[in-house]
């Protein structure tokens, strides 16, 4: 394991980089439900956040198109960069919308609803980007490097724990098949956490971890409870 050559920009050669798909369509999915929120909450900044999320998204899809095989430094900042400004953009995004009820500027109750929603997947994957971004160093470290390099971890999957379970169980396992966390562990990690608004199966182990899921998972409840609740009761 991890006996493969270095190459310019990347930790290793010797075990293949994860898939870019997944987590590209997440984040351009993402942008595109900013862009489309409605104009009387967010104005021009609902044009210039996806501009910028994509002037970051196509140097790091160039540079990685297929497989995640090379990091340094200028692309680790701009990927944890996307993901932040994600994070950032679309929590701002909810205070207007809750500002807008408050106030009584709301203009039509299905637009809220269908803003509220909008809010609530954007939230799921950007914290999904985000905490794919952090953990064990980010997704070229965590599939390249040898176990005992990788930096602490933030979370803690069921296979980390479950090597000493039935076979079939077992061979899933961290320690048995060097399964490494990748993008749609981490979406289903935020999913789960703005639906049951708290861990489930995948624990926080870092300060850091414990607090972004604590913001994701206040905002998913604030967004359940007031906006989409008040969004029902002006439906006609």
């Amino acid at each position: 394991m991890g006996t493969g050559r270095k190459q310019p920009g990347g930790p290793q050669s010797g075990r293949p980089g994860e898939v870019r798909l997944s987590a590209a369509a997440a984040a351009l999915v993402a942008l595109g439900l900013y862009a489309t929120l409605p104009s009387h909450l967010l104005g021009w900044a609902r044009f210039v956040v996806p501009a910028v999320g994509l002037a970051l998204l196509v140097p790091l899809i160039a540079a990685n198109p297929v497989r995640l095989d090379r990091q340094n430094r200028v692309l680790r900042v701009m990927s944890i960069s996307l993901a932040a400004l994600l994070v950032a953009t679309n929590s701002a995004a909810f205070v207007t919308l809750v500002q807008a009820l408050v106030q009584g500027n709301a203009k039509k109750g299905t637009s809220l609803l269908l803003a509220a929603l909008q809010i609530w997947l954007t939230n799921i994957i950007a914290f999904a980007l985000l905490y794919w971004e952090l953990d064990r160093g980010g997704p070229v470290e965590r599939a390249k490097a040898d176990r005992d390099k990788l930096p602490p971890a933030d979370f803690r999957f069921s296979q980390d724990e479950n090597d000493d379970t039935s076979v079939e169980v077992a061979s899933r396992s961290s320690k048995l098949s060097d399964w490494r966390p990748r993008f749609l562990d981490y979406l289903y990690l935020s999913t789960t956490n703005s639906t049951a608004f708290s861990p489930t199966d995948t624990m926080p182990l870092s300060p850091r971890a414990k607090m972004l899921m604590s913001v994701e998972s206040i905002e998913a409840l604030l967004v359940s409870v007031l906006v989409i609740a008040r969004g029902v009761s002006q439906l006609k």
